[in-house]
């Protein structure tokens, strides 16, 4: 059996008592709102195809929907990505913008997390851009232009209170993976190490590089070592980096994702925030813990 889960942005929802009536004369089911406006789910629908029909209704309004099994929904590990997942920015691009050269990072960063270019080679280019940086200036760049993605300490702080193990896995850098990572509330976190001289940057990063076999390597360990199944396991990114990690886990989730992602994901949020990975999971309102 299955359920249809349909959410939005809690800052602009836009899941109203009209669009869920319509998508429930069409595909049936028992309605249950995990949260009034911005999440409900249909168990159990009738219609063969629920998720197409859901998916037609919505049109163009911001509403996400995904199918789940009724089964095992709760997962027990979590593998997140940090740029444009957990936070709002590429970290990198904001060095650069530290240095005048944004736009040329940035261009290299999309072309990157689109899949189009290698992604050591792309790490390797724009690192090499940025030698000569301060740390002070990385340190600066972390406290003033990196903002934290909407719903994703709600999403971490829950799903551990409900026993689950978290873990930040970033193709970013130790400097922010780390600082941040323990803002949000993970368990552990894993990134890149930039190199410096004098506190300044050498331009090189350390090996081995974090990459896409790093991150699919990570779920794969974490889950060995703590002796859960894959399939307990929610894997969430954006990038091309993040997909081999993403289709390995039992719920692989793409936000906000480039194509490459979105296309190949289970499943996929391009309105909703962080927190509808908790109502995909099952999780009502008063389940969520906010701290």
């Amino acid at each position: 059996m299955s359920i249809i889960v349909l959410t939005t942005n809690p800052a602009n929802p836009k899941l109203d008592a009209e669009l869920v009536r319509a998508i429930h004369a069409e595909i049936g089911g028992s309605v249950n709102w995990l949260h009034q406006s911005i999440a409900i789910e249909f168990i159990s629908p009738k219609s063969p195809t629920p998720l197409q029909i859901a998916r037609d209704i919505i049109g163009e309004t911001k509403v996400d929907a995904n199918l789940v099994p009724i089964e095992k929904r709760r997962k027990k590990l979590l593998i997140a990505d940090m740029d444009s997942t957990m936070i709002n920015e590429e970290c990198i691009d904001e060095l650069g913008a530290a240095l005048g050269i944004k736009d040329q990072i940035a261009s290299i960063t999309e072309r990157a997390m689109r899949g189009e270019l290698d992604f050591e080679a792309a790490l390797d280019e724009r690192v090499k851009l940025l030698k000569g940086l301060p740390l002070d200036q990385v340190k600066e760049v972390r406290r003033e232009r990196i903002t934290y993605a909407p719903g994703g300490r709600v999403l971490v702080q829950t799903m551990k209170a409900y026993g689950a193990y978290t873990a930040l896995v970033s193709g970013g850098f130790t400097l922010f993976a780390d600082y941040f990572g323990k803002r949000i509330g993970f368990d552990e976190s894993t990134a890149n190490i930039l190199e410096f001289e004098d506190d300044k940057l050498t331009g090189t990063v350390a090996r081995p590089i974090v990459d896409k076999d790093t991150k699919l390597e990570k779920l794969q360990s974490i889950a060995a070592e703590k002796d859960i199944a894959l399939s307990d396991t929610m894997a969430v990114g954006d990038g091309a980096n993040d997909l081999m990690m993403i289709k390995a886990a039992g719920m692989g989730v793409a936000i906000h994702a480039k194509p490459i992602v979105a296309q190949q994901a289970q499943y996929q949020f391009n309105h909703s925030d962080l927190s509808a990975l908790l109502y995909l999971q099952g999780f009502e309102e008063a389940d969520l813990v906010r701290q």
